[in-house]
């Protein structure tokens, strides 16, 4: 009964929607709607687009690890007597940086060799200071936040998935994979590259963990380089710029940011970046964000040359950096 009343009643409205209607109007109606269904869902779609990549979303607000400001570049002691600052090196008695230029592979690299009194002195700060997504600025805009001596860029966390322990603190527990490599520093001032699906995150902070970047992937593990001549990340073009950090012994540090993308400098790939590495004495290296993000600032000075086209030298917005203060 209920069956038939709804088929005659949906009849009814049928034909009073479009019993009196002319083939044209009928198809002019139908056209109508597909037409609002077409608006709606570029709206939705854009919306997805723009909440993802675009709209910033603040999850956290961090204190800024400020210190007293960089001196003026001079090749004499600052106003520290312990402090001597020069065009390429810095020491104050607990850290010392040397920066070096090579050329490789038909292209430039920058170097800045580390050794610290302690791991406290390897900091890192997200984009004005605030755990978020889409939170950029530039790697030397975040250094001068910071008043970093020394800076690159970071892994680019907020647009990938993975740990970010930051500082000694948990931000994101959430994995990107059991085969996600990551570079955890220890508070001892020791490093190594993990994986993701054997240790969670909050066993790595109990292990004391001190600072976790999750880009990768690995390049050397105990002076072996670990990736393949033709290994990339994701869809990658073979030779890019690149920013790396690794370590050659407890406190004793590298940050290395390679040119790329330009006539004076092809740039690197993964293997290339590690097997330099592993040339200069490196035991555990590990590969961050790169291409457009490869920055390196000393004294707050771009000391390379950064791209994203390969026409225009400026800065990329990243949302993270690791800095010496």
């Amino acid at each position: 009964m209920f069956r038939q009343y709804s088929n005659v009643h949906g009849a009814k409205i049928f034909r009073f929607l479009y019993g009196g209607m002319s083939t044209k109007r009928k198809k002019q109606k139908s056209n109508f709607w597909i037409r609002i269904y077409t608006v709606a869902l570029v709206i939705y779609t854009s919306y997805i687009l723009l909440d993802g990549f675009v709209i910033p979303h603040s999850y956290q607000k961090v204190e800024t690890m400020q210190t007293d400001a960089v001196a003026q570049n001079t090749d004499t002691q600052t106003g520290d007597q312990n402090e001597i600052l020069t065009d390429t090196s810095y020491n104050n008695g607990n850290v010392a940086i040397q920066i070096t230029q090579y050329r490789e592979y038909d292209t430039d690299i920058y170097v800045a060799d580390i050794t610290l009194s302690d791991v406290d002195e390897l900091q890192t700060a997200f984009a004005n200071a605030t755990y978020g997504k889409n939170i950029t600025a530039t790697t030397s805009d975040i250094a001068a936040d910071n008043n970093a001596i020394l800076a690159i860029n970071g892994d680019y966390y907020s647009a990938r998935s993975g740990y970010v322990i930051r500082n000694g603190v948990l931000y994101r527990d959430t994995s990107a994979g059991a085969d996600q490599e990551d570079l955890v520093i220890y508070s001892d001032g020791t490093c190594e590259v993990i994986k993701e699906g054997n240790i969670t995150a909050q066993e790595l902070i109990d292990k004391g963990a001190w600072q976790v970047l999750a880009f990768g992937p690995g390049l050397l593990t105990n002076g072996t380089i670990t990736v393949s001549e033709n290994e990339e990340v994701d869809q990658a073009k073979t030779s890019n710029p690149r920013t790396a950090f690794g370590m050659i012994d407890t406190l004793h540090y590298v940050m290395v940011v390679s040119d790329g993308r330009t006539s004076q400098s092809s740039g690197l790939s993964l293997y290339q970046m590690a097997a330099f590495m592993q040339s200069i004495g490196v035991r555990t290296a590990y590969n961050l964000d790169g291409g457009g993000s490869s920055t390196m600032i000393f004294n707050r000075t771009v000391m390379n040359q950064p791209t994203t086209d390969g026409n225009t030298i400026s800065e990329r917005k990243v949302s993270d950096i690791v800095y010496i203060k």
